[in-house]
């Protein structure tokens, strides 16, 4: 019988953002300084022939790198064209990218893949063209390239991308927030369509005392749907990769 092909996940951290803790823990850690990386995830096929070369998001464009921003996601900061030369791929090399998102710091290398094609929720291009004022994050700027060459492949349903990766729709921290389910050999690992750490996912004792079994994104299109988003990807996957985890940072591959 034919073995279904495999992933590995390679996290390259492309920008930072420091704020408060609160931003990422709905109604939880107020008032502690929190410094979240910003990836773009490298998915390396294992048993395909003719393997596309695959991302996750494509992170920022220009990030501010400081060595207290490094000591503080134990990990260093890369540009685009550095971090995927770890791997020994330039952005022309990249066949296909899998938004979480649109918001910008998820997005602004798009551009850059001049060769991809790129999957996104038919919610988050509304959303993009059409934000609410709530919403300063979107800025339809870094799609306009590859939206206009035709390189966009609109989602409107969980599907199988390529075998063994897979997308579906998890409204949590936007609209069209799409978590990709990638099967590895170490199990299925879901990278998450919502901006998280994980103790959003795996919450403390002060919390689950609470009956509270996660805590939704700090920025949530509505804290119960969010809720119960991020049960449900809890219950997809073996390993869960919350989308802005700092322990990622110092690791070339996470699964």
């Amino acid at each position: 019988m034919k073995t279904r092909p495999t992933w590995k996940i390679h996290p390259i951290v492309l920008g930072t953002k420091v704020f408060d803790q609160g931003m990422m823990t709905y109604q939880h850690a107020y008032g502690h300084p929190y410094t979240i990386p910003i990836y773009a995830w490298y998915l390396e096929a294992l048993g395909l022939e003719t393997a596309p070369t695959v991302l996750v998001d494509t992170g920022e464009m220009s990030p501010v790198r400081s060595e207290d921003r490094e000591k503080a996601i134990g990990g260093k900061i890369y540009t685009f064209q550095e971090g995927l030369a770890r791997f020994d791929l330039k952005p022309e090399d990249i066949d296909m990218v899998i938004h979480t998102h649109l918001h910008n710091d998820h997005c602004e290398n798009d551009a850059a893949c001049v060769n991809a094609f790129f999957y996104v929720h038919a919610k988050e291009l509304e959303r993009i063209h059409d934000p609410h004022p709530l919403d300063y994050r979107y800025n339809e700027e870094f799609i306009e390239d590859v939206e206009q060459a035709g390189k966009i492949k609109v989602v409107t349903e969980d599907q199988e991308i390529l075998p063994g990766l897979f997308v579906v729709h998890t409204p949590a921290h936007t609209d069209g927030g799409l978590t990709v389910l990638v099967d590895t050999e170490a199990g299925r690992a879901a990278i998450t369509g919502f901006c998280v750490i994980e103790e959003n996912l795996f919450p403390p004792k002060s919390v689950t005392a609470m009956e509270m079994e996660v805590i939704p994104p700090g920025t949530n299109i509505n804290p119960y749907l969010a809720y119960d988003q991020l049960l449900r990807v809890k219950a997809m996957a073996d390993i869960l990769l919350p989308l802005h985890e700092p322990k990622y940072a110092s690791m070339e591959t996470v699964a």
